[in-house]
């Protein structure tokens, strides 16, 4: 008897559903409040579930950044679809996605903290945390170098960029008040302006 179709998919479905409430917990209660426990409450699970799908927390966190920053770079990904071909106007769409929803979020903010501060002493999720980083500077200076940037200057101005889009997303998510995610893509297009006419 054949088996049905569907069971193939359900334990990447259940392994799904186990990271996205990872992301939920992380969400809520920050590192300090992630556990095995709160997850497959979470999930509404078994605790057992989640040593069936993963080596352990630290992977399971690491594989939840993988999906967060998966859902991040979909969006930097729809902005450069957005901009056309123009190199400059690519360039500015990466930089100032980071400013817009669904990236420039509360629940965003409070997940990728939680992510942060775990990279500091989790080798697994530091390691990812650097790939993810480097992923997103390699597409900084393919961006830097369509524009005409010198290629010695790609490597550290592409560095810079990615300090300022942390700085300025970080300040937009905690103090929305402070000021606008437009005031936030001026200061990035200008600060880009700098780098690219000196660095000619």
């Amino acid at each position: 008897m054949t088996s049905p179709a569907f069971t193939r998919a359900e334990p990447d479905v259940r392994r799904q559903s186990l990271i996205e409430a990872c992301a939920r917990v992380l969400a809520q209660g920050g590192a300090a409040g992630v556990s095995v426990r709160a997850i497959a409450l979470e999930a509404g699970v078994s605790p057992g579930l989640v040593g069936h799908y993963f080596a352990g927390i630290d992977a399971l966190v690491a594989e939840t950044y993988g999906h967060v920053e998966a859902q991040v770079s979909e969006a930097i990904g729809a902005a450069l679809d957005a901009a056309g071909p123009d190199p400059r106007a690519r360039l500015d769409a990466y930089v100032t996605a980071s400013f817009a929803p669904p990236v420039a979020s509360g629940e965003l903010l409070a997940t990728w903290i939680a992510f942060w501060s775990l990279a500091r002493s989790r080798p697994e999720i530091a390691r990812q945390h650097d790939e993810q980083y480097a992923r997103f500077r390699a597409g900084l200076q393919d961006l830097l170098a369509a524009c005409g940037l010198a290629p010695a200057e790609q490597r550290h101005a592409a560095i810079a960029i990615t300090a300022l889009v942390d700085g300025l997303w970080l300040e937009l998510c905690l103090s929305p008040h402070a000021f606008s995610a437009a005031e936030a893509c001026d200061i990035a297009r200008a600060s880009l302006d700098r780098l690219i006419l000196t660095g000619r």
